[in-house]
């Protein structure tokens, strides 16, 4: 049983992720994050870094991703004068959106329906 100096160190939060799989995961919070921030520096290699995972697990994320949904999620152009980089492609683009509209308020859901049957316990 907690006592009241445990309840006052920290108010308990509900936690909660979203992904889509079949089978492999298709699309998740981490992948969207992942082409949001290659969107925003316009480079897979600087957005792996922002998300400190290593260049090749971005890379390997999102061909995984593009096989199992069947659309190309970057455009990339490699090196050259202007240095290559990437952008997301219309579809992926849509797809960001789309996911985010979806899981917007679904944190505050969750923790809304946890207070209701679990507030007692929670505090």
């Amino acid at each position: 049983m907690a006592t009241e100096l445990d309840r006052d160190e920290e108010a308990p939060r509900v936690r909660s992720k979203v992904w889509v799989e079949r089978g492999e995961v298709l699309l998740s919070e981490w992948r969207v994050e992942l082409l949001e921030a290659g969107a925003e520096t316009g480079s897979l290699a600087a957005a792996a870094e922002r998300l400190e995972v290593p260049y090749r697990t971005a890379w390997h994320r999102i061909k995984e991703s593009e096989a199992h949904l069947g659309v190309r999620l970057l455009a990339t152009e490699s090196g050259g004068a202007e240095g290559g980089g990437s952008r997301l492609t219309e579809e992926a683009a849509d797809l960001v959106r789309r996911f985010r509209r979806v899981s917007a308020g679904l944190a505050e859901q969750v923790e809304r329906r946890f207070q209701a049957e679990l507030g007692d316990v929670l505090r």
